[in-house]
């Protein structure tokens, strides 16, 4: 059966490691014969959220940048992948951004179910993800019908294309074949 997909690529870095890990994740479930929509943060105009909790009465963001167009495509997405690099041990702040900014979500009835994360790090230690694997799940935990089904961990990659010939890659390939 197919599913509605959407990819968030949280890098600015163009064709950057987990940008990469990203295409491959959208390969692999566009094959299996679902609908996806890729989004990048890179060149978008995200502001921080301002906390005053607004949204949970109108399910509307105050702010009108491209955050809210992307939440309103989060709402309607039965699987939703993100994918970051990893900075200090967590997530990029663009993700973290993008995570807060879909507070209006919360008192939706948002269609996704499934939530993996496709994360590159320039550590060679797996635990480097550990940080943005529960930064993401204390997102996802605000939403009851929602779980973490995947992760792919893409160790020391540091520079554009360091990833090529990484079984990271496969391994998101699979998942998106999978979904």
């Amino acid at each position: 059966m197919s599913k509605e997909v959407l990819v968030i690529s949280t890098s600015l870095r163009k064709d950057g490691n987990s940008e990469t890990l990203a295409n491959e994740f959208v390969k692999g479930a566009k094959e299996a014969g679902h609908k996806v929509e890729t989004v990048s943060l890179r060149n978008r105009t995200i502001g921080f959220c301002k906390g005053c909790l607004v949204c949970q009465k109108t399910k509307r963001c105050v702010i009108h940048d491209d955050a809210e167009v992307i939440a309103q495509k989060m709402l309607s997405a039965e699987v939703i992948a993100f994918a970051t690099p990893i900075y200090y041990y967590e997530m990029s702040g663009q993700m973290k951004t993008m995570l807060d900014r879909a507070n209006p979500l919360y008192p939706t009835d948002y269609a996704f179910r499934d939530i993996y994360l496709l994360a590159a790090a320039a550590e060679e230690e797996e635990s480097a993800m550990d940080g943005a694997i529960k930064g993401l799940q204390g997102w996802i935990d605000c939403f009851e019908k929602a779980r973490l089904k995947g992760v792919v961990r893409s160790n020391s990659v540091t520079d554009v294309g360091d990833i090529k010939g990484n079984s990271a890659l496969q391994e998101a390939y699979q998942l998106g074949k999978t979904l």
